[in-house]
């Protein structure tokens, strides 16, 4: 049977059954030291699917970061079949500033797919679209919440390709969101390319959160085998995720301090009281109602809000039993990681 062809990246060539870490140069500092690209490519003996998995495109959501890490240490990878390229600090720029954009303030998520001609973003998402996605059949992209919010463990992906749908279920967050695509972001830029992608979203950023590193890890794992390029696992029996139909971001209704009354995952009726905005002299109270019946995919953990902040993300669904299902699910979790 004849060997796979070899695969290389930034002109490093790596073999069929070898491992490899490849830095692609992205541009200087102006202390004159150059920055690059770190990406980890283990090149499996046999044939499959060539998987990337990114982290960091966002400088602080580290989450994927340490998924990544977790990921590259598994035994199970030397049974991989296919290619999978890891990289866990896509904007190392913003990364090492502990930002969420790059020197210039630009948003990399918003820069694809890039080109060589345009600004430092838009010349890092042409690298990656050139050295990365052109080589792979698929693609995970992993994310954190942003600006003192977190998420819900959840799947976003354009769910009217077959394939993406099949490999969302297969990730097995509690949450996918039938998400419509972002102008100039990275997945849009991949699925224009007829390429299989997911996003995933959990906890915050700046912070290592275990839950959320754990499902992404398992994930992964999940959709691998789905692909084939790990070995299949007998499993129990999965709760399924739950796709809801539409998300809307609960806003402040006026400036102050802001309690809380119902945690990350929590099921709400409508019109019940999700939070109470309090005047810091303690004169005034403004309830914060939910305008709908969903699951809280996403919350602001800043207690200091201005009006029109965004403090909820809420997520409806086909049903009550749909929305008791995600609710469980998260509880589960929750109970076996003890936070």
């Amino acid at each position: 049977m004849p060997s796979r062809n070899p695969i290389t990246i930034g002109g490093t060539c790596v073999q069929p059954g070898e491992r490899a870490t490849i830095d692609l140069p992205i541009a200087r500092l102006y202390t004159h030291t150059e920055m690059t690209l770190p990406v980890h490519v283990v090149h499996g003996k046999k044939d499959g699917p060539v998987l990337f998995i990114s982290a960091a495109i966002h400088g602080d959501e580290i989450n994927g970061v340490e998924i990544v890490r977790r990921l590259l240490k598994l035994k199970l990878l030397k049974e991989l079949k296919g290619t999978l390229i890891a990289i866990p600090i896509v904007n190392v720029f913003g990364f090492i500033n502990q930002s969420r954009y790059l020197p210039d303030r630009r948003d990399l998520n918003r820069s694809f797919p890039g080109s060589y001609t345009g600004s430092l973003a838009s010349h890092l998402a042409r690298l990656f679209m050139d050295e990365i996605v052109a080589k792979c059949t698929h693609g995970i992209d992993l994310h954190s919440g942003s600006s003192h919010r977190t998420n819900l463990p959840q799947i976003r992906a354009t769910l009217d390709n077959p394939e993406v749908e099949r490999l969302a279920i297969a990730f097995g967050a509690p949450v996918i969101v039938n998400a419509r695509l972002r102008d100039s972001s990275l997945r849009e830029a991949v699925i224009d390319r007829g390429i299989p992608m997911l996003l995933f979203e959990g906890g915050e950023s700046l912070r290592f959160n275990e839950h959320p590193i754990n499902i992404g890890l398992k994930g992964i794992v999940s959709v691998m085998r789905n692909l084939g390029m790990l070995p299949k696992k007998p499993r129990k029996k999965a709760p399924q995720p739950v796709i809801v139909k539409a998300t809307h971001w609960v806003r402040a209704n006026k400036s102050g301090i802001i309690h809380s009354a119902v945690p990350l995952g929590s099921l709400v009726k409508k019109n019940q009281v999700m939070a109470c905005i309090i005047d810091p002299i303690g004169d005034n109270e403004e309830k914060l109602l939910a305008p709908f019946e969903g699951i809280i995919i996403g919350s602001l953990k800043l207690p200091l809000v201005h009006k029109g902040d965004a403090i909820f993300h809420l997520a409806s669904a086909e049903s009550r039993q749909d929305l008791e299902e995600i609710s469980d699910m998260v509880l589960a979790e929750t109970l076996v990681n003890g936070k």
